[in-house]
């Protein structure tokens, strides 16, 4: 059992650093925890966010949203919640994650970072990866034969 918590619980970019975050238990609601693991398992890429993607209410949400569309997430395979909608959900994803920033990206309800771990995945090609591993990137358009 803790096995599957540790591993939900940590970012796939800092497993190492475990023993460096603070412990962020304030033990939410039942209400709230079940309502969190369903939006984690509303779609292959979800992101609790300030703002909306389409307006972010910070720098972090927009940057992350940015390297999403960057990356080629399918809009169909991405939820979004907006954290400042409800204070409970904005506390609640931080010590369900035990992860002290938001914004909070979940793959296959597995936690993977906030816009610094996202940042640094993108750099080395790690997030692509991750993202083409979920099957959660726009297909690619077939090649039309030019031989006509």
């Amino acid at each position: 059992m803790f096995a599957s918590i540790f591993k939900r619980s940590v970012p796939l970019a800092t497993r190492s650093s475990i023993l460096m975050r603070p412990n962020m238990s304030r033990f939410m609601s039942s209400e709230t925890k079940k309502a969190i693991e369903e939006a984690i398992g509303s779609a292959p890429v979800v992101l609790f966010m300030k703002g909306t993607p389409e307006f972010p209410q910070c720098g972090f949400s927009r940057a992350t949203i940015s390297m999403l569309g960057q990356q080629g997430v399918d809009p169909a395979k991405f939820a979004a919640y907006n954290v400042l909608e409800d204070p409970e959900l904005r506390e609640g994803i931080k010590e369900f994650s035990n992860w002290p920033t938001i914004p909070q990206l979940y793959v296959k309800n597995e936690f993977v970072g906030g816009c610094d771990v996202i940042t640094s995945m993108a750099r080395s090609g790690e997030l692509s990866e991750v993202l083409e591993e979920a099957d959660a990137l726009v297909p690619e358009e077939p090649e039309e034969d030019t031989k006509n």
